[in-house]
Parts: structure tokens; sequence; C-alpha cells
């Protein structure tokens, strides 16, 4: 199918259906998100200081959910309440990653507790439709308590096709959440929200025009369970040439061939075409921390072309990434945000039957 497709649907899990969604690209799969027992990125806990840990930098706290961990020391005691936000998914064996710095995010609308102002995304250039949305802001936070807690606003770049009243609702919902919220900082340990879930996601984050699909069955009728099966081998196909992803406890290893090319410009292309695919391949299999490029061989002047090409993919990723530079040996290194779970400690083979 030619377009956009989302695809909301569940896969069989040990105690129920597990939620699920797919946003695909002209048949192929550009994105996936699976439901799992981990606390989702996004949730918020009234958790409590437990002890610092100097030597890293940060303190550990407690949550309902078992340890946190929180870059920050300065100002905290044990046994201190404080609202944190999970950040992304823990190693297995280590704290669930928080942050203070809170925010409600939704399709239109992100309240930021702390960071007063009221924004508009900068993609949106057309002037009258910026001051269309400041006006729907502005009347609805007026007298809002959220900006009495010097919380902020910024109208996201999906605000250009919405309906106003879509996103005045959104806005409102928002702003009375992080109210919620903010006033319940206060007492035990607890999960105060639980996080989007895959659908919710895919609602809030896949925002294009695109067809929907929600109907039981939708990922076996597109083909989605072969897809996600072909996500646990290493080998992808990359024009004529060949990368191997293949995650290692310490870093992911991904390794680049030519297969039957033997022209001079071979080992560019390669390159070339493994690094345009390469956001993709992560951001499906849920892996990050360090990526360990080893290229096929090519001349040290077309490095340049090289790291033009995956920047540019990197730069239309939503997952934080920084482009680490060339190692002695003539690797490449990326360090990757550890946003997702990877998909090998999520699905199971009876999962996609």
């Amino acid at each position: 199918m030619k377009g956009l497709l989302i695809l909301l649907d569940h896969l069989p899990g040990r105690d129920g259906p597990v939620e699920a969604a797919a946003l695909m690209r002209d048949g192929r799969l550009e994105d996936l998100l699976i439901d799992s027992d981990a606390p989702r990125p996004g949730a918020i806990y009234r958790a409590k200081a437990d002890r610092p840990v100097k030597g890293q930098g940060g303190m550990f706290l407690t949550t309902p959910d078992g340890p946190a961990f929180l870059r920050q020391v300065k100002g905290l005691s044990p046994g201190e309440p404080l609202l944190v936000q999970v950040t992304g998914h823990a190693e297995p064996g280590k704290a669930i990653p928080v942050t203070t710095k809170l925010l409600f995010k939704s399709r239109y609308a992100i309240v930021t507790p702390g960071a007063p102002g009221i924004n508009v995304s900068r993609q949106i250039k057309d002037d009258a439709i910026r001051d269309t949305l400041l006006e729907i802001a502005h009347d609805e936070l007026d007298g809002h308590p959220i900006l009495d807690m010097q919380g902020g606003l910024i109208l996201r770049s999906s605000c250009a096709e919405a309906e106003g009243d879509a996103v005045a609702e959104d806005v409102a919902a928002m702003a009375d959440l992080a109210t919620q919220v903010l006033n319940d900082a206060e007492g035990e340990a607890e999960k105060l929200t639980e996080g989007d879930g895959p659908h919710a996601l895919a609602w809030r984050d896949w925002v294009g025009p695109a067809q929907i699909e929600t109907e039981p069955g939708c990922f076996a009728h597109h083909g989605v369970h072969e897809k996600i099966e072909a996500l646990f081998r290493p080998e992808v196909k990359i024009g004529g040439g060949t990368m191997f992803v293949e995650p290692t406890r310490a870093f992911t290893a991904v390794d680049v061939n030519t297969g039957g090319d033997t022209s001079l410009a071979a080992g560019l292309k390669a390159n070339l075409a493994m690094a345009r695919d390469l956001p993709r391949q992560l951001r499906l299999r849920g892996l990050g921390g360090v990526i360990i490029l080893d290229l096929a061989p090519m001349p040290k002047k077309d490095r340049r072309s090289f790291e033009g090409a995956l920047r540019a993919a990197l730069k239309v990723d939503d997952t934080d990434t920084v482009m680490a530079g060339w190692t002695p040996l003539g690797n490449y290194e990326l360090q990757r945000k550890r946003a997702r779970q990877p998909l090998t400690e999520i699905v199971t083979e009876e999962m996609l039957q």
C-alpha cells in the first residue's frame, strides 16, 4: 500500500493481549511500539530520595516500581519527596532513569512546569496561524493555576493542520493534568501518571496524513508479524550491500559489507545506504547506548559525504543521538539515548504466532 498507514492492534501475551502500534510507509515498517511490563517513559512518580552516589553525580530514589536514578544531588536530602518523570528504559539490573524536569505532552500541546512562557513550534512559519494559536493558548490559560506555578506551554507543529477546538481542548487538558500532579507532591512514594501506551503514543506522535486501521488482526493482514520476525535477524539488505546489526552487552556493532559490488565506489555506496537506514533499524529494534559502525572500506576523502548522510538521517529521528566521531581504527561511534526497551526483551516467538 502506498502512503502512510497506522495500524493499532494487540499481540498475544502471557497475561493477556499486549497493546501494539505500527507505522508503515509504502509497505515498509517505519516505527513499532509494543507495550511491556517496564515503567513507561513519561510516567510520573512521587518518589523519595534514598541515598546519594557521589561517584556518579546522582541520587537513588525509591518508587513503587523499584529504585530510580536521578542525576542530581544538590539540594536533596534522604527521605525528601520529589516529583520525577521516567526518561527512558533501564538496562537489566539498573535503576529507572528519571528527571525532575516534568513535561506534560499531548498531540498538540506540551505543558512545561518551571519554564514559563507560551511558545509556538518554529516549524510553523505562517504568521497568521501562529497568531491564531497564541490567541487560543492565551484564552485557555488566562487565569489558570498553572501560570501561578511558573508553568509554560509549547504548541507543537501538529497544530498547523488542527482544528482550533481540538487545540484548545488539548491545552486545557494538559494544563489541568499538570496542575493536579504538581499539587500532589507531598506524601509517600506513588505513581501519579502511567505514561502513554503504544496507541496513545501513535495518536500523539504520528501526526502526518495517514490511513488508520484498528480492526483486530490488522497486523497479520499487513504482514507486520513477518516484519517483526525479520528484526530478530542481524542481516539487513541495503541496496547491493548488507549490514549486520548485532547488539552485545557493552555496545551494538554494525558491520557493513559491499556484497557482490566490486566497483571503486562500492564501499561509499554501501556506507551511504547504511547511514540512511540505520536510525530506522535502531528504532525498530529498540537499541541504544554505544553504537560502533564497522564501515566498508572507502577513501578518507569520502568520510565527509558519509557523515553528511548520517547526520541528515539522524536529524529526522526522534531519539537523541550523538555523533562521537572516528576511532583510530577507522570505525565510527555513536552514543544513542536508551529511549526504548530492546525488542528482544518484550517480544517472544509465541506473540507472533
